[in-house]
């Protein structure tokens, strides 16, 4: 059987990939990236976890997304990458512009005559904001629970027993953190009402959701992408529509089949000089 075709999207929205950390589902991300063909993809924020960056470990299937990401500056699709706080340092380049690839903190879109408002969203957390150590204190924590879920679903799969999410877990147990994801959509949505814009996207808060959101002063239509820890989702905008894309959902990214020893970690000197090939001499 020949090839399957691949879907034409017009605009994919990833965010908090992490790539370089442990929980970081790059194989499953990079089967979803070969089932699609975007227009314009925009990278939202904490796609190289930049804060837990390890040359110990950075296995293929890392570098493979980021071979694949910009390869697809040479098939005609526009590029966008939102910085995040995991990839802070990269602010400092904000406006760079090469080809058919940018960066950038934020982004206004126009979508059929409407306006859309993107950005990570990390602005909005007072952690980032006031104890900086605190957060990478809680990032550190966070993927080590993601760490110890990698193996807890090892054991589980092995005695045929469906995998769990003890972070997302934890997340739904918590009132404060159920609180903060309620207080940080409707930040976001307040401050794009006051400001008329039609769509507010974000990332940050790994919760991927799709929502309509009214005040006194109007409404908005509120996005966030999710993440490729723990739903492995995405935004997609095409013929008019959103929707949340959802990997567990799509038997056809699953059945993808990617080259043998992809876990394997590359050295130091082709991790670094990699990463400087593929972003600094992208191709136009």
């Amino acid at each position: 059987m020949g090839k399957k075709r691949k879907r034409d999207v017009e605009l994919v929205i990833l965010s908090d990939i992490h790539l370089g950390t442990y929980g970081c589902h790059a194989e499953d991300l990079l089967r979803y990236l070969k089932t699609i063909r975007p227009k314009k993809l925009i990278l939202n924020g904490d796609i190289i976890d930049m804060w837990q960056f390890s040359k110990r470990y950075w296995p293929k299937s890392h570098m493979a997304v980021v071979k694949h990401i910009t390869g697809l500056l040479a098939k005609n699709t526009k590029i966008v990458y939102l910085t995040g706080n995991h990839d802070e340092m990269l602010r400092k380049f904000s406006h760079f512009r090469i080809g058919s690839f940018q960066i950038d903190n934020k982004l206004v879109l126009k979508l059929n005559g409407k306006r859309a408002w993107i950005f990570h969203g990390d602005v909005f957390d007072v952690t980032m904001q006031y104890s900086k150590w605190l957060a990478k204190l809680g990032a550190i924590g966070y993927d080590t629970l993601i760490l110890i879920n990698t193996m807890v679903n090892w054991l589980l799969v092995k005695l045929g027993r469906e995998k769990i999410s003890l972070s997302k877990r934890v997340k739904d147990s918590v009132k404060s953190a159920v609180k903060f994801i309620n207080d940080f959509e409707k930040t976001a949505a307040d401050i794009a009402i006051e400001n008329e814009y039609d769509y507010v996207i974000c990332g940050h808060i790994h919760h991927p959701e799709m929502k309509k959101i009214q005040t006194e002063k109007g409404e908005v239509i509120y996005l966030n992408s999710g993440d490729w820890i723990e739903n492995l989702t995405a935004l997609e905008y095409d013929a008019g529509q959103w929707r949340i894309y959802r990997y567990h959902d799509d038997a056809q990214a699953q059945a993808v089949k990617l080259p043998k020893r992809f876990n394997e970690s590359l050295d130091d000197d082709k991790i670094f000089k990699g990463l400087v090939n593929e972003f600094l001499n992208v191709k136009k």
